[in-house]
């Protein structure tokens, strides 16, 4: 972590801070640590709700603990074809699966997620994936279930006809449109108690509002999503017969994706 380890005593205070109410901001601004830092700290031991300090320090003993026996055993990371420094790889991974749990995925769903998020590949089969994050397969084979089912991850099979597992190309349109369709819905649900509570009462009143933000909120949400695919996901076509043939496929996939 950027600065050393984390004491004792600082999560005390970080637990402290829970207990305050206190935002991962402002203890890491108190620690004088990254806010990241923190945040990892508090998901990858309870959360936020659950967090305790004594149990986070043994965590963190039994971790360290595990890594001195592995180094005295000769077990070094493998070399990364690129030259990444593959402790710096495994602790961003920490940070990005943390920032996936934060953002309410269930962890070891996160855990999935970034790593076929940092596979050079874009895919990984079972048995990668529950090497690399050193689980069994039956808990990949659930974790891969949760995120098809939210269109995460998508499953194919390779030449050997293995199966494997990767994102989508839309993987972030189609959770950004899922997300404002279940803010839209909301938004209608909210305006269905408009009558109920009374037209101008106060409860009615509340609930009409929160319906027009929200409509506005999920329309726009819609709109920043297909004009960023527009803009920022069409790669450039080599000439001019490759950029009328992407185009039109880029047309279709978006009117395919409207009609979904």
């Amino acid at each position: 972590m950027p600065g050393g380890r984390l004491t004792q005593q600082e999560r005390q205070r970080i637990a402290s801070g829970l207990a305050d109410g206190l935002a991962y901001a402002e203890i890491a601004r108190r620690l004088d640590r990254p806010t990241s830092t923190v945040t990892r700290e508090v998901m990858r031991n309870g959360g936020p709700t659950a967090y305790r300090a004594e149990l986070a320090q043994r965590a963190a003993e039994r971790r360290a603990h595990r890594r001195t026996r592995a180094a005295a055993r000769g077990q070094k990371a493998a070399p990364d074809q690129y030259g990444r420094d593959p402790e710096a790889v495994r602790a961003y991974e920490e940070t990005l699966t943390t920032v996936f749990i934060a953002s309410g995925t269930p962890r070891m769903m996160a855990r999935v997620m970034a790593c076929l998020t940092l596979s050079d590949s874009g895919s990984l089969t079972a048995a990668e994936l529950a090497e690399r994050l050193r689980v069994s397969p039956a808990s990949v084979s659930k974790a891969v279930a949760f995120l098809e089912s939210q269109d995460l991850v998508r499953r194919f099979r390779d030449e050997g006809r293995r199966e494997r597992y990767g994102f989508d190309e839309d993987i972030w349109y189609q959770s950004m449109v899922a997300s404002a369709r279940s803010t839209a819905q909301i938004a209608v649900t909210s305006r269905e108690g408009v009558d109920v509570m009374g037209p101008g009462t106060p409860a009615a009143t509340r609930l009409e509002n929160a319906a027009r933000f929200l409509d506005f909120v999920s329309t726009t949400m819609i709109r920043a999503a297909e004009e960023a695919r527009d803009l920022l996901l069409v790669q450039p076509a080599p000439d001019a017969e490759g950029a009328e043939s992407h185009t039109a496929g880029t047309d279709a996939d978006r009117s395919r994706g409207r009609e979904e």
